[in-house]
């Protein structure tokens, strides 16, 4: 399946430097990257069933939604794709005015790559009862190829004690979509996904930014970057 067939909901691209060596902008084609490249990938939103593969032996693997298999082309699925620096810390917004992700199954996977292609366990984002906002999410290289995407999870430190939110799992803060703007609340509801890196680039040079996201925590500076990123979720105490 080619991507330009998946309905795309946001690109967010920002600019890059000159230094740029990665030319490609395809979520779905192969790449390697060195630090300070853009690196493109994207995100699907779909019920968590539609990234799993049956089999003939009736076995189910999750397979990339580039993958022409999941028949994401004709599915209910929608798609946002992202270009962030590498080894850089960054927070990518989703708007959800007129998006409302349980509509279109209420799970996400994060993904990137053909041949060698890598995808994030499906990560639960809203059904008619709950929405989560904010996820933080690694993205981790050997020797400049991606090689897996994963969910980092707070445990629900950030809304313990606030009867505001529901903890989902003892990992996710959650907010009662019906509060949400786009279901007629006074919440935005827009999805916040902070993103770092791991690993190494073609040089074996080592990405840090994953490391420096668990050591800003000491410092005043981490107060600044987490108002970002809880920006989403914080607002909703002035409504109680």
């Amino acid at each position: 399946m080619a991507f330009r067939s998946l309905s795309i909901i946001l690109t967010l691209v920002p600019l890059i430097s000159a230094a740029n060596t990665n030319h490609v902008y395809s979520p779905c084609s192969d790449t390697t990257i060195q630090r300070g490249d853009g690196f493109t990938f994207a995100m699907a939103f779909a019920s968590r069933s539609s990234f799993f593969y049956t089999t003939n032996g009736n076995s189910s693997v999750q397979l990339s939604p580039c993958d022409r298999r999941l028949g994401f082309a004709s599915g209910n699925s929608q798609v946002a794709v992202f270009r962030p620096k590498v080894d850089e810390i960054s927070l990518l917004t989703i708007n959800t005015s007129s998006f409302e992700p349980d509509t279109y199954g209420g799970y996400m996977v994060a993904f990137a790559g053909s041949k060698y292609a890598a995808r994030s366990l499906p990560a639960f984002v809203a059904n008619s009862t709950h929405t989560v906002t904010s996820f933080t999410l690694a993205l981790e290289f050997n020797q400049g190829r991606l090689n897996n995407l994963y969910w980092k999870r707070d445990g629900c430190a950030a809304c313990g004690g606030n009867s505001s939110f529901v903890c989902l799992n003892n990992q996710d803060c959650a907010i009662r979509t019906s509060s949400c703007k786009n279901r007629g609340g006074s919440v935005d509801c827009s999805l916040g996904i902070q993103v770092a890196f791991s690993g190494t680039d073609k040089h074996y040079s080592v990405l840090n930014s994953w490391y420096e996201v668990a050591n800003l925590r000491q410092y005043s500076l981490y107060g600044l970057y987490a108002d970002l990123k809880n920006s989403l979720t914080s607002q909703y105490n002035s409504f109680f």
